[in-house]
């Protein structure tokens, strides 16, 4: 059992003798997809009040999916927003799934014919249920499970919240809101095992919430992905700095030895 698991096992991920069972990659998944997807009654109220009528917040979340690009284009809309720059402020935010995208096609290694299906799919909270996997099997399960629960209540909770958005009243009394990037969050934090990684995310927050007054919706986003390669860089150039001042040393050592010596 355990060399069938380390052949399936996926590189760069943790891997498991027994593996993990399908019963709790299984609940996991169904627990992130009930939680975010309750959060469509947040962006059903908040698209209703912003203007959209019924079909189009419905065609949003059906054909959209991704919650913060969502919730940015309907609150530059509330906001009197252009519909063009609350479009590309959307399209921004977006772009991010498209990166999830190259890591999990890797680790899916689904069918061709399967893969613009999935492609809909590709949004944090699936990828962040995938990475958490030690197998191949466990990420397909787990994206497959986050994927179908969340699509499902999302969209049911955004029609049922367009519906009776003036019986919900205010989202941020309910804290609908901020049920999506909690659940993020909350999945994200374990995976932050070592310095550099913790690193990385902790610039990435100071980045983007510096440049949320000063940027378009989605920009600050983007520009804290520039954490990653600056940590990186910073990090490697620590090793070469060290052994610069190994060698400065060595000398000065071997000459202090030789005047002893005299």
């Amino acid at each position: 059992m355990r060399r069938v698991t380390e052949q399936t096992a996926l590189p760069g991920m943790y891997r498991s003798g027994s593996g993990k069972p399908d019963a709790a990659v299984v609940r996991d998944a169904l627990g992130v997809g009930v939680a975010v997807g309750l959060s469509g009654f947040a962006f059903g109220v908040t698209s209703a009040g912003s203007g959209l009528n019924l079909l189009q917040t419905c065609a949003l979340s059906l054909l959209v999916f991704t919650g913060a690009s969502q919730f940015a284009l309907v609150g530059a809309l509330a906001a009197g927003g252009n519909p063009f720059t609350a479009a590309a402020g959307a399209f921004f935010l977006g772009v991010r799934n498209a990166f999830y995208g190259l890591r999990l096609s890797q680790l899916l290694a689904l069918p061709r014919a399967v893969r613009p299906f999935a492609a809909q799919w590709v949004i944090d909270e699936t990828t962040a249920v995938a990475l958490a996997q030690p197998t191949r099997r466990s990420v397909r399960i787990g994206f497959t499970v986050t994927g179908l629960s969340l699509y499902v209540l999302w969209n049911l909770t955004t029609l049922l919240g367009a519906v009776g958005a003036q019986a919900i009243g205010d989202t941020r009394a309910w804290g609908l809101d901020a049920a999506g990037p909690a659940v993020f969050l909350a999945l994200l934090a374990p995976m932050l095992r070592t310095a550099t990684e913790r690193a990385v995310a902790g610039a990435a927050v100071v980045l983007g919430l510096g440049l949320l007054p000063v940027l378009p919706a989605g920009v600050p986003v983007l520009a804290a992905a520039l954490a990653a390669p600056v940590v990186l860089f910073l990090e490697g150039r620590r090793p070469a700095a060290a052994a610069r001042g190994v060698q400065v040393d060595a000398p000065r050592r071997a000459d202090g030895e030789q005047g002893g010596d005299r």
